[in-house]
C-alpha cells in the first residue's frame, strides 16, 4: 500500500517561494503517475501539477513557469518548488499517487497525503 506524506507548507508573503515535499512508500504497490493537487475553502480540488514514471511533467496553466515539479528516486521524495508565490495559491496541498500513467481527475489517484497548508498573504 502507497503511503504518502507531505511537508513544507507555510505561510509567505506574496512573492516568495516554498518547497514542498512529498515522501512516497509503495511497500510494493504500483505507482505510475503521481501529482500534486490543492484545495482552498469554497473550491473543487484542482490538478496543480504531475508526473508519470516516463519523467513527463505538466502543469496548471495557473502555475505553469512558476511551480517546477521534480522526484529525487533515491530518496523517494516528490518536490514541488513553487516560486513567486500569490494570495490565489493558498490551500491545502495534497500529493496523490495513481496506478494509471496518464491519471489527471482526483478520482484516479488512489493514494493521498494528509496535505500541508499553504497560505500567501498580499
Amino acid at each position: 500500500q502507497v503511503q504518502l506524506q507531505e511537508s513544507g507548507g507555510g505561510s509567505v508573503q506574496s512573492g516568495g517561494s516554498l518547497r514542498l515535499s512529498c515522501s512516497t512508500s509503495s511497500n510494493g504497490d504500483t505507482i505510475a503517475s503521481m501529482g500534486w493537487f490543492r484545495q482552498s475553502p469554497g473550491n473543487q480540488r484542482e490538478g496543480v501539477a504531475r508526473r508519470d514514471s516516463g519523467g513527463q511533467i505538466e502543469y496548471a496553466d495557473s502555475v505553469r513557469g512558476r511551480f517546477t515539479c521534480s522526484r529525487d528516486d533515491a530518496k523517494g521524495t516528490l518536490y514541488l518548488q513553487m516560486n513567486n508565490l500569490k494570495p490565489e495559491d493558498t490551500g491545502m496541498y495534497y500529493c496523490a499517487a495513481s496506478r494509471y500513467r496518464y491519471a489527471y481527475d482526483p478520482l484516479d489517484f488512489h493514494a493521498w497525503g494528509q496535505g500541508t497548508q499553504v497560505t500567501v498573504s498580499s
